[in-house]
């Protein structure tokens, strides 16, 4: 992991670890590790992962109750903004996002999680 809020660039798909983590849970070397503290840093990961990372990352924080969350993806050109925008507005867990103040990171809120779903 390289940073509080940031992880390897391995790939495999990511999802949430024992410790409360999202990660890879394959167990190969590369696993990412990701807080689940409610602010994702996607700088440290490459754009092309990061369709993939954001769903899962919502859902991991939404079984782990974390329903106020903050997905820094900077300002630059807007690319991964777009991304993570397009994630948002397809995951059915997301209550509401919007950009934050500075511009370089989405504030969302998600839905608590159904208590009478499984998983």
């Amino acid at each position: 992991m390289s940073g509080a809020h940031g992880g390897s660039r391995g790939g495999g798909a990511k999802r949430e670890g024992t410790d409360g983590a999202a990660g890879n849970g394959d167990g190969e070397g590369d696993a990412l590790r990701v807080p689940l503290d409610g602010v994702l840093d996607l700088h440290t990961f490459a754009p092309a992962d990061v369709p993939d990372l954001v769903p899962e990352y919502l859902a991991a924080c939404q079984q782990a109750g974390v329903l106020a969350l903050r997905i820094i993806h900077g300002k630059g050109r807007g690319t991964l903004r777009r991304i993570v925008h397009a994630a948002l507005a397809r995951h059915p867990a997301v209550a509401h996002f919007a950009l934050d103040a500075n511009w370089g990171a989405t504030v969302v809120t998600l839905h608590p999680r159904d208590p009478t779903s499984r998983g």
